[in-house]
């Protein structure tokens, strides 16, 4: 009787293994949420029920990418046919983020653009004082665009084999983001206006917010690539982990961009 060897394939592409990691995620998403409502409602076990889902979320964020990092670097799973995947899946997945903030944007422009009499027909509506675009929105603008030269210096250092350029090009975007987040921080603070505030508290902090957490999240993507070249895991040609970074905080400075166009300076301007 003839064997065959199971193991094989013949073909290049990587068959996932059954994981426990999305599971979990959604799981600890729950959590995460729930506690967060629970929060702004001022129910009782909200800080345990969002610190659970939070600490949930954590652990299966590190196992998930340390199975990717092992599949892609010691196992060989990422081959050239797999890395094209890997980028159209990233690339699939920027695009979904960016159809989010189209309808933050949308949300804007609908009550800037035609305001209702509800509001006082006007825009922003009356006693609102919006911030200046050209005070720390400026700054941030200054420090993100800083952050996307930062980064792409990292890329070519990568590309050129020169690890000591890459990785202080990482570590100044990491600077830059905190900064940045720092500043944002700042401003929530000495808002004359809250979320609670009508259509325009809402849009405002819902769409900076929004992107205020894409900054942490992606500084914290940016971070995990900076240890993993540490580790000699990125070579001229295989690193597509970092180009997926890189991918996302350009990304991250687009939305920006036309964020402090839109919301900031025209709005500045609108009013005056």
């Amino acid at each position: 009787m003839k064997k065959y060897n199971l193991n094989y394939t013949a073909h290049p592409y990587h068959i996932v293994d059954p994981s426990p990691w999305p599971f979990f995620v959604s799981f600890g998403v729950l959590g995460l949420t729930t506690g967060l409502v629970m929060w702004m409602h001022g129910y009782q076990y909200d800080f345990l029920t969002l610190g659970l889902g939070l600490f949930v979320v954590l652990l299966s964020t590190y196992g998930w990418w340390r199975d990717v990092v092992r599949e892609g670097t010691y196992e060989g799973h990422h081959t050239k046919a797999v890395q094209i995947g890997l980028r159209m899946g990233m690339l699939l997945f920027i695009v979904s983020e960016l159809m989010l903030f189209v309808s933050f944007f949308w949300a804007f422009f609908h009550s800037a653009l035609s305001p209702v009499p509800e509001i006082g027909s006007v825009w922003p509506p009356m006693k609102i004082e919006t911030m200046s675009a050209w005070g720390v929105p400026f700054l941030n603008t200054a420090i993100l665009l800083t952050s996307g030269a930062s980064i792409t210096w990292a890329h070519h250092g990568i590309v050129a084999g020169e690890k000591e350029w890459a990785f202080y090009g990482l570590l100044s975007t990491i600077a830059l983001a905190i900064v940045f987040t720092y500043l944002q921080e700042f401003e929530y603070g000495h808002s004359s206006f809250t979320m609670s505030d009508g259509i325009y508290g809402s849009t405002f902090f819902i769409t900076t917010g929004f992107h205020g957490l894409h900054v942490i999240v992606g500084t914290i993507f940016i971070v995990v690539q900076t240890v993993r070249l540490y580790l000699d895991h990125f070579t001229k040609e295989h690193h597509f982990g970092f180009e997926a970074a890189a991918w996302y905080w350009h990304f991250v400075d687009v939305v920006w961009l036309f964020l402090f166009i839109t919301i900031y300076w025209w709005g500045d301007a609108h009013v005056k």
